[in-house]
């Protein structure tokens, strides 16, 4: 595949559907660097394809991201996509949820979508147009109860794409944004573990998860790699400010569950 040969690509996160989306897009020719936190996870993505570059980062240091996109620079010349996949998502209501939990939720979920755009932006204009994928989910749409900051900041993130798109249109840079409902990652397992207990059947539970979407299953990171590739790619050319949701159908009914 060279859909994406002399692209060059930036990821926020290194797991889940940030590190399926990293190797869709290496998969695709593209040029890519991934900044995780996670141990474990960066060093997982490194092994997977000898032409990722992985660095550990903070996505929601200030300092941390300008060193970041200071050494993409250096090493890469230029920036054609960025996919804003960094997330945590701790679990609490607006009483039970202390602030500091509640603001590195924001900074992690959408401050680092500022950062991002804050550096990269100007790189992007250099090379005449972009795009930009902000991972939100479902849960900014129609979210469940004792998710408050999580859903805050998704909710944050469908605005702010829309606000992005609005201010870069004129450089060429597309911003859209995809909902995903539940997919196989490992906020998920936190996710089973937190309903079920530490020793709960992850598959199980996932069954069970995946029983709420119409479609009857949760969804393969992979396939949300595709469709955030799609909108990185050339062939999304005149898709800007918009968000796609990827949930088996589970907003168009009932709802979240």
């Amino acid at each position: 595949m060279t859909e994406f040969g002399g692209k060059i690509a930036l990821i926020t996160g290194t797991t889940g559907i940030a590190r399926a989306t990293a190797l869709r897009l290496v998969a695709g020719g593209a040029r890519v660097m991934a900044l995780g936190i996670d141990d474990a996870g960066n060093a997982a993505l490194a092994a997977a394809h000898p032409a990722l570059v992985v660095r550990k980062t903070d996505a929601a240091d200030p300092a941390d991201m300008a060193a970041a996109f200071a050494e993409l620079e250096d090493r890469f010349g230029g920036l054609d996509i960025i996919v804003n996949s960094a997330a945590v998502h701790p679990y609490g209501d607006a009483v039970t949820t202390d602030h500091q939990t509640f603001m590195r939720c924001l900074a992690v979920n959408v401050g680092s979508i500022h950062l991002s755009a804050h550096h990269g932006v100007p790189m992007m204009r250099q090379r005449g147009q972009g795009a930009i994928v902000n991972v939100a989910s479902v849960q900014g749409h129609a979210c469940q109860s004792n998710v408050a900051a999580y859903v805050a900041s998704k909710g944050a993130i469908h605005a702010l794409t829309r606000a992005m798109a609005l201010d870069f249109a004129a450089d060429r840079i597309r911003v859209n944004s995809v909902s995903p409902g539940s997919v196989r990652t490992p906020l998920l397992e936190l996710a089973a573990r937190t309903f079920d207990g530490p020793d709960a059947d992850i598959e199980a539970v996932f069954q069970r998860f995946g029983a709420a979407h119409p479609i009857g299953r949760i969804a393969e990171p992979e396939e949300v790699a595709d469709f955030i590739a799609y909108l990185a790619s050339d062939r999304a050319g005149f898709i800007t400010g918009s968000d796609h949701r990827i949930d088996g159908g589970l907003t168009a009914g009932l709802g979240v569950r």
